[in-house]
């Protein structure tokens, strides 16, 4: 990297002050050190990747316009920065790390990089690959027998961790057939193995892995474990071992992946993002950046997507330096894992009465975007991670997924930190807390969480009675004339006045209220809030049943007729609205509409019949305003069923243009899969024109 693309490089990242002397060299020199251990060893990591990716590059880019004044133990050329645990057994060659950049300019650099070293523009293509984000190990068969794993260590040797044999899932302990050979490839937690693995370690009452790549490395080097752990093997490569061919002359890295698979090892082939080989950089960073959309859905963590010559002979013409070889690249993607500091924990009830507990963070940058919160799940989470306030930790996002936070780096715990405190009583209403599940409720359940409950009845979505906000519905509440939805509708203008302040707003209020009570009976059953009932599974009741009489008739049994209610979720389903008999008997006698209108649309052979929709991204054209809950209504009105995810049932994706022109991981995978994929404007005129949402509108 030239010292122009170093600083091109750390324009990309987070601001971090490059040395502007030989002291702040020297100390810079030395935190890198330091977090070079941690990152390539198998200690919690001081740095997180973006924050270490910065500090090296800083250190970099001085180093370059200084080369006279260059530390002799810079750890900047050495294969893993020299902090990985070297070990004792040689590698049959040299297993170096790559070069990264950070861009699509990046890439083209190293494009003309290459260029320049073959005198001539690649013939061969390239393949483009995900960066697995675990170690680098090299795995030795001979006769088809796994005999030997070796880490990575500083590129010519590295430790022998073969007690793991037997718990790595993509490398297995005998091939089909009796090959002498050696593949390289990355070893990592994939996301649920990430998520056993803490659930094992806390168990056995040790602290939980900071992050998959950190614990498949201290899992790789540990010995002397009560337990074991399993991970997965990617190939990202092979060479021959003890003299014996593997490969035809003349196999190109593509050629390589495929015989190493038809031997029985898994390759980064197989991994849900692939192997492409393309003919240029033009197709490769397209396929670049498909894969960074995907991300979010992969199944293991990824840091990067490699692009590399697929021919052998030009990659032997090219060559290697001392930490990298010239014919690979990787193209690093923007952080989906970032530290930061746990300042505090708040505790809020849902309209089910669950307390949730949400992380609240020292501001930092993930995933192009500023997170101050994350979600912690539950109690018992908060106790399995050991959380501490002023912890240093782990937070993960990607794509949409809700920041998480994962553990805590116990060894940068400040001192006198205290335990995350649970709350003893209801945050909301000082109450008893029932304790007997993971997640914690208010004893009082619905009626504790009651404020939020009417604020969802009357949300556009449920009741749609506008101007009912948070404020006036605090009123209500406090002064105990509205005790649950049905009290809504025997508000008079005298109390609609009292709560808003206003006659003229109470007199609008009192219309709302009004025009609510002819709302169809699947928006009605909604604004009850039944526990495992959302809008889609309520208007899927509401159609089946036709009326409430009958929802209220229906026993476990009947209900499971229901699509998408199983045996265990119809039993609460039914005890939920056999304890709303009260309020829906109050609903009844207000005048509620209690039935569910025909709806032609949704009959047999409607222009969806039997096909499953999958909607993503923000509605446009005659579809603009339209939320996800009007766009599955919009769904089943025209016979079909909508969907959540992409898969190989999914009949039609409607993909909205995003905003920066890349296509979002849905669009990726309805293609790889075959899937029609449709603008918000021919989805419109599909499901028929003149079709109107329940709201009102036309399309």
């Amino acid at each position: 990297m030239t010292t122009s693309h170093a600083d091109e490089a750390l324009s990309t990242l987070p601001t971090f002050p490059a040395p502007s002397s030989r002291a702040e060299y020297e100390a810079a020199l030395k935190r890198l050190h330091d977090a070079s251990r941690s990152y390539y060893g198998d200690g919690d990591s001081v740095l997180d990747d973006t924050a270490y990716d910065r500090l090296r590059l800083a250190v970099l880019a001085w180093e370059e316009a200084n080369p006279a004044e260059v530390a002799p133990d810079s750890p900047t050329g050495l294969v893993a920065d020299g902090a990985a645990p070297v070990g004792d057994v040689e590698h049959t060659s040299r297993l170096l790390s790559l070069d990264n950049v950070f861009d699509a300019e990046g890439l083209v650099a190293w494009g003309a990089s290459v260029q320049r070293r073959l005198g001539r523009a690649p013939a061969g293509g390239f393949t483009v690959e995900p960066k697995i984000d675990g170690a680098a190990v090299a795995a030795r068969y001979r006769e088809g027998r796994l005999v030997q794993v070796i880490t990575r260590g500083d590129g010519s040797h590295g430790e022998d961790v073969s007690h793991v044999i037997g718990q790595i899932d993509g490398l297995p302990e005998r091939l089909a057939e009796a090959v002498t050979v050696e593949v390289r490839g990355e070893v990592a937690f994939t996301q649920e193995q990430f998520e056993a693995a803490n659930a094992v370690r806390t168990a056995h009452g040790a602290p939980a892995f900071v992050n998959p790549r950190n614990g498949t490395a201290g899992t790789l080097r540990a010995k002397d474990r009560p337990y074991r752990l399993r991970m997965t093997f990617w190939a990202y490569g092979v060479v021959e071992l003890d003299g014996v061919a593997f490969l035809p002359a003349g196999s190109t890295h593509h050629d390589a992946l495929v015989a190493v698979a038809a031997a029985g090892v898994q390759t980064t082939a197989a991994s849900a993002a692939g192997l492409l080989v393309v003919p240029g950089l033009a197709e490769a960073q397209a396929r670049v950046d498909a894969i960074a959309a995907m991300r979010a859905e992969l199944p293991v963590g990824i840091d990067g997507v490699v692009v590399k010559l697929n021919d052998s002979a030009e990659q032997a013409e090219i060559g290697f330096g001392s930490r990298f070889p010239y014919w690979a690249i990787a193209v690093k993607l923007p952080a989906v894992e970032r530290q930061t500091v746990l300042q505090d924990v708040v505790w809020e009830v849902g309209r089910t009465g669950v307390l949730a507990p949400t992380a609240i963070l020292a501001p930092v940058e993930i995933d192009g975007s500023t997170v101050t919160r994350a979600t912690l799940h539950n109690p018992a989470d908060i106790r399995r991670r050991d959380l501490h306030l002023g912890d240093t930790v782990t937070v993960y996002k990607a794509g949409d997924i809700i920041p998480r936070v994962q553990a805590a780096v116990v060894h940068l715990r400040p001192a006198g930190a205290t335990p995350v405190p649970l709350p003893e009583a209801c945050p909301r209403c000082g109450g008893e807390i029932n304790t007997a599940q993971e997640r914690w409720r208010c004893a009082q359940g619905t009626s504790c969480a009651l404020p939020a409950l009417i604020e969802y009845a009357a949300g556009r979505e449920m009741l749609d009675i506008d101007g009912l906000g948070k404020t006036y519905v605090a009123a209500l509440v406090e002064s105990g004339d509205v005790r649950d939805v049905a009290d809504l509708f025997t508000l008079t203008i005298d109390r609609l006045t009292a709560a808003s302040g206003s006659s003229k707003r109470a007199a609008k209020l009192a219309e709302q209220l009004e025009a609510a009570k002819a709302r169809p009976l699947s928006r009605v059953f909604c604004a009850l809030g039944v526990l495992g009932t959302g809008r889609s599974m309520s208007r899927r009741i509401a159609r089946h049943f036709g009326t409430m009489d009958a929802i209220r008739e229906a026993d476990a049994l009947g209900m499971q007729d229901v699509e998408g209610i199983g045996p265990e979720k119809a039993p609460v389903v039914v005890e939920q609205i056999a304890a709303l008999a009260p309020v829906i008997d109050k609903l009844i006698a207000a005048g509620v509409n209690m039935t569910e209108p025909a709806d032609p649309a949704g009959a047999p052979g409607g222009p969806l019949e039997g096909k499953v929709v999958v909607v993503t991204g923000k509605m446009t054209g005659p579809l603009e305003g339209f939320g996800r809950s009007e766009m599955n209504a919009l769904i089943e009105k025209a016979g079909g069923r909508a969907g959540s995810g992409v898969s190989a049932r999914t009949s039609i994706l409607v993909a909205a243009p995003s905003a920066n022109g890349k296509p979002s991981s849905k669009a990726v995978k309805a293609a790889e899969l075959g899937v029609e994929v449709m603008t918000p404007d021919a989805f419109a005129e599909l499901v028929a024109e003149g079709s109107h949402r329940e709201a009102g509108a036309t399309l």
